[in-house]
């Protein structure tokens, strides 16, 4: 089904059932779970910034609209019909002139699978019965462990609310169970990604023959965002970082106005977005077209602690455990390059590793719906899990930060790396720098 206002094909409404059953399946009896999409957030005057769905949202629905709600109540004792009810925002010809087209309830019920759908403005009444009829309620508000906002989210606005109307009722956490469930990547997440890892490979390549000595940073990340969207991804899945030089050692650097300069390592981290899904790559190439001999010691061995470190992410490992593991392999080297001296490592505090003043971030996250995709962060890892894999090395006193980055979907055998087309060897990046 072709759609209007949306640049990519929603995953199948096979899989969105799927993961309402999964959820559903782990409720518990007698209740309710309420989940709202996102705010639109305003930016300055009358403007707002561009939408963006709730992830747990999309993840049940693929409705990715403004106002919108889904209610989910197994075994609802006013019928079969109001297990799954899904609002939508009702469209009207004022919001067909000034905004565009809004889905209708016939195409909402197709992209979702959810068989009820409703207008969010008539939602308030049967809101209140079904959480009449219900013992608990499943409020869903972020739990990404990364997250440090001050600004109240939509779901979290309307759980304040509910607790306040409903005393009497006993609230549960759906993020408890979503972190779970979303931390399992489905064949057709799978291939979002994977789509999404293909456009960023496009804008690499393209980036290559771009990145000469006195481009701007700017410039570079605006040849990315036009592979992105002349490919109909949604933009950017972050803010891009393309840093040059000594930016490189600033970890989320994003000013991007320094001019490329030569004989330095230009440190580029970005990703496409595709059907709200996320790549993740990072790539350091050097501004010139060749390596210096200190610039290609250290990227061959971020490149040797990466292989190492990949060939980790298979199901049975702890997070805290790889880390551990991947540690080590920089310790070896950051001696081997002269920046650590190995009593000195012999010696040192385990709780605070001394390649950590040259490797300070961790090696991988989860990657999905979010770049850094709600996990629990103590289990271990599974089949159908994403996860980035993104050693680094960064020496200021150089000038120099090198970090790189795939993506990898975890199998019960060998891992499988989602960018293995994407140029990787120092050898090849200059080939194809200096390609004519």
């Amino acid at each position: 089904m072709a759609l209007p206002r949306i640049k990519y094909q929603p995953l199948p409404a096979a899989t969105y059932i799927e993961n309402r059953a999964r959820f559903v399946g782990q409720m518990e009896p007698g209740s309710v779970a309420i989940f709202h999409s996102s705010d639109q957030y305003p930016r300055s005057g009358d403007q707002g910034f561009t939408f963006r769905q709730n992830a747990d949202l999309l993840w049940l629905t693929g409705i990715d609209q403004e106002e919108t709600m889904l209610v989910l109540f197994p075994g609802c004792p006013k019928g079969k019909a109001f297990e799954e009810v899904l609002f939508v925002r009702e469209t009207s010809e004022h919001i067909r002139v000034w905004e565009g087209y809004k889905f209708t309830q016939a195409e909402a019920s197709e992209i979702s699978g959810v068989q009820t759908v409703k207008w969010t403005s008539d939602s308030a009444a049967l809101l209140h019965e079904l959480v009449l009829l219900a013992e608990n309620v499943y409020i869903d508000t972020n739990e990404n462990d990364r997250a440090a906002f001050e600004v109240p989210e939509r779901n979290e606005r309307k759980a304040w609310e509910m607790r306040q109307r409903y005393p009497g009722h006993r609230f549960l956490r759906a993020a408890s169970i979503l972190k779970r469930l979303r931390m399992i990547k489905s064949p057709a997440e799978v291939a979002a990604i994977r789509h999404a890892c293909n456009i960023t490979e496009s804008a690499f390549r393209r980036v290559l023959a771009f990145a000469k000595p006195g481009k701007m940073e700017y410039e570079v990340e605006a040849e990315i965002i036009h592979e992105f969207i002349r490919q109909g991804s949604n933009g950017h899945a972050y803010n891009p970082i393309i840093a040059g030089g000594a930016n490189a050692c600033v970890l989320h650097y994003n000013d991007n106005n320094r001019p490329l300069v030569a004989g330095e390592v230009l440190l580029m981290d970005f990703g496409a977005d595709y059907a709200n899904y996320a790549a993740d790559l990072s790539r350091s190439i050097p501004i010139g077209g060749r390596f210096a001999p200190r610039q290609r010691a250290v990227y061959d061995a971020v490149l040797r602690v990466m292989k190492f470190a990949k060939s980790l992410l298979r199901p049975g490992t702890s997070l805290p455990e790889y880390h551990l593991e991947v540690g080590r392999a920089m310790e070896g080297e950051l001696i081997g390059l002269g920046l650590l001296d190995r009593e000195a490592v012999a010696k040192q505090n385990p709780d605070a590793p001394l390649y950590k003043k040259y490797f300070m971030h961790g090696t991988s996250h989860h990657l999905g719906l979010d770049v850094h995709d709600i996990m629990l962060r103590y289990t271990t890892f599974e089949a159908g899990m994403v996860l980035t894999c993104e050693p680094g090395i960064y020496i200021p006193e150089e000038g120099i930060g090198i970090r790189l980055e795939n993506d990898i979907l975890l199998t019960e055998g060998d891992p499988i790396d989602l960018m293995a087309g994407i140029p990787l060897e120092a050898d090849e990046i200059e080939e194809l720098m200096n390609a004519r």
